[in-house]
């Protein structure tokens, strides 16, 4: 059994895989001032509100766009569960051959979602990942990572409005009944909603006119499940792409007897 961690800057993604089954995927907020014991607290409840034994664990898995905080969560996976955390980084097998123009500059959050693509999912791809900023990554049918688009995130772009419109006010993201909005709210829900979607149905149309080709598509993250039913291409929703690719990453590198720790 390992425990497979994503940092984001917003959220932190914590999941438990034991052989092929993901037990569970939960989000906790992305704190740059906590503690290594602030963290271990958090993930020893989330361990324990889902019932697994902390003793069953045999390594962990980590991912990280945020590397203030990256450090912090491995010590406190250590102080909790006495393991080490093998980090998504340079040196590490992935399997996947990137042919961006500079390679190192790769987020690991992108890297973990091309590889879990790959390995569950048909070439050609694109992966659609919708966090604090929307990315989409572009890989070919030989596997091949070529590159992608990172675009301002759902909740970016609407604490940007709210923010620079006086009269706006917050409000939560969530699917309408109809795309013409009556009030304020409902016209905001539906605009950011409705835009999004036809711009990612848009960019996937662009893309593979770019390519030549259909791809699969694969959208993950805390607002796809949102915002997928919305789109008019078909796109498949998966909110444990991640996990699934922190997964085989850590048993790469495990065969390999390869193992960076913190």
């Amino acid at each position: 059994m390992i425990l497979a961690i994503d940092i984001g800057n917003t959220n932190i993604v914590i999941g438990c895989i034991e052989r092929d089954k993901i037990l569970f995927n939960e989000r906790v907020s992305t704190n740059h001032r906590a503690t290594d014991l602030e963290y271990a607290i958090q993930i020893k409840t989330i361990i324990e509100i889902h019932n697994i034994d902390g003793n069953g664990f045999e390594g962990a898995v980590m991912s990280s766009v945020v590397p203030s905080v990256t450090g912090v969560v491995a010590r406190a996976v250590k102080k909790l569960l006495d393991i080490d955390t093998l980090i998504v980084g340079p040196g590490i097998k992935t399997g996947l051959r990137i042919l961006t123009d500079n390679p190192a500059q790769l987020g690991s959050d992108l890297v973990v979602d091309a590889v879990a693509g790959v390995n569950f999912y048909k070439a050609p791809l694109i992966i659609i990942d919708m966090g604090t900023a929307t990315t989409m990554s572009v890989i070919d049918k030989d596997n091949n990572y070529l590159g992608g688009m990172i675009i301002p995130g759902m909740r970016t772009s609407l604490d940007a409005l709210v923010s620079g419109a006086a009269q706006l006010p917050k409000i939560r993201l969530a699917e309408t009944d109809t795309v013409i909005g009556k009030h304020t709210a409902e016209c905001m829900q539906s605009g950011i909603m409705n835009f999004t979607a036809s711009g990612i149905d848009g960019c996937i149309e662009r893309i593979q006119d770019e390519l030549g080709c259909k791809c699969t598509v694969v959208a993950t993250g805390g607002l796809a499940g949102l915002v997928t039913p919305l789109c008019k291409q078909q796109i498949i929703y998966d909110d444990d792409l991640l996990l699934k690719g922190l997964m085989v990453i850590y048993r790469k590198n495990r065969v390999n007897g390869y193992e960076k720790r913190v």
